[in-house]
């Protein structure tokens, strides 16, 4: 799905502005025109439909785009601008997620072995304005996920090998930090360090929204976890890095002709990337699966890892590690819930009640503890 449209686009005529959408309303033959210019010469729109319009941390656009350009070029589109919710829009002002995503397909994406939506357009300009301008993944029989999904047997062994093929790409890579500074740059450091500040409070008020979908034993971990979030970061994040999603709960994955591909690259970054694989299986797989397969599936990725760069040590001990990132995944969720209106209350509950399980049964918050004893 990523192939031959990605572009870095640095030179506009007319100014890139042009090409930046302030709201739904503003779409037009002409606009559009514009985004096609940028494929092929003397394109011309003949319709154009808005089919769904949802307003979270972004505001997403699906758009029916009748032209008369090449079979390749998409005639779905899927549109990502600032969200039209004031809300949203202070919360994700200083982590950038948008414009995070836009770096992403401007500087990554053609590097990606994972599918991953195809770019038509990616843009932002000094004065705050961003725009996304996607192949939206139904174009050729595509099937989004959802976030109340589960994954079964077979689905998340796809995903964990595609998951490892990428990690394997960029392990240790260090070429990454310094070409792509971003990746661990002011905005990366100031988000975690906003997440550290205002783990606590989050935390306790998660819990409080959360009832009894979280079990009480989890509580007074759960607290000294986010009192302590900055130094068990850091010694999660000391491990051999590679590129990272971040974010790979159910609703941001998509199959294309039985192969997976992930959505949503706005947390994209480096890190362990064992993390992922956490994140993954607490997120998208029913409690009973997940227990009975989850060392299998991490061994299935450790396989998929194996080489000279990554050492036999490491591989032995990636289960450990596999059980301590599973903290994210629920401080993730805990964290949604607290702040609202960033994902579907029922489906956020879900995911929570997902993770929480995955927690007790690896007693990861218990051994994170032993880890800040050390």
């Amino acid at each position: 799905m990523s192939d031959h449209r990605n572009q870095e686009f640095t030179k506009f005529d007319p100014p890139i502005e042009a090409y930046l959408l302030k709201h739904p309303k503003k779409i037009n033959t002409i606009w559009a025109e514009k985004i096609l210019g940028l494929h092929f010469s003397h394109p011309r729109v003949e319709a154009l439909r808005i089919t769904n319009i949802d307003i979270g941390t972004t505001t997403r656009i699906h758009l029916e785009v009748h032209h008369n350009g090449p079979s390749h070029i998409p005639r779905k589109w899927f549109i990502k601008i600032p969200s039209l919710s004031f809300r949203a829009r202070w919360i994700t002002i200083l982590p950038q997620l948008l414009q995070m995503e836009i770096r992403f397909y401007q500087d990554l994406s053609p590097l990606i072995p994972l599918l991953h939506p195809t770019s038509l357009f990616a843009g932002k300009s000094f004065w705050g304005g961003t725009t996304l301008v996607l192949e939206d993944i139904q174009e050729n029989q595509g099937r989004a996920g959802s976030p109340m999904n589960s994954l079964n047997e077979d689905e998340v062994y796809l995903m964990v090998e595609s998951l490892g093929k990428m990690h394997r790409k960029f392990w240790n890579r260090r070429y990454l930090e310094e070409k792509y500074d971003w990746l661990e740059g002011k905005v990366r450091r100031l988000e975690d360090m906003l997440g550290s500040f205002l783990a606590k409070p989050l935390m306790k008020r998660g819990i409080r929204k959360a009832g009894k979908i979280i079990p009480k034993e989890l509580y007074p971990l759960a607290i000294k976890y986010a009192k302590h979030r900055k130094r068990i970061m850091a010694y999660l994040h000391a491990a051999p890095l590679t590129l990272v999603h971040h974010d790979c709960h159910p609703g941001n994955l998509f199959w294309k002709e039985n192969q997976p591909g992930l959505l949503d690259w706005q947390l994209v970054r480096l890190g362990e990337g064992i993390g992922d694989i956490a994140y993954l299986l607490a997120t998208c797989l029913a409690p009973s699966l997940r227990k009975k397969i989850e060392k299998d599936l991490v061994k299935t990725y450790g396989a998929v890892l194996a080489g000279p760069e990554v050492s036999q040590k490491y591989l032995e001990g990636l289960f450990e590690r596999y059980q301590l990132h599973l903290a994210y995944p629920f401080e993730a969720m805990v964290v949604t819930l607290a702040i609202g209106g960033m994902m579907d209350t029922e489906a956020n509950l879900e995911l929570l009640s997902r993770s929480s399980q995955a927690l007790l049964d690896n007693e990861s918050l218990a051994r994170l503890e032993h880890v800040l004893l050390k």
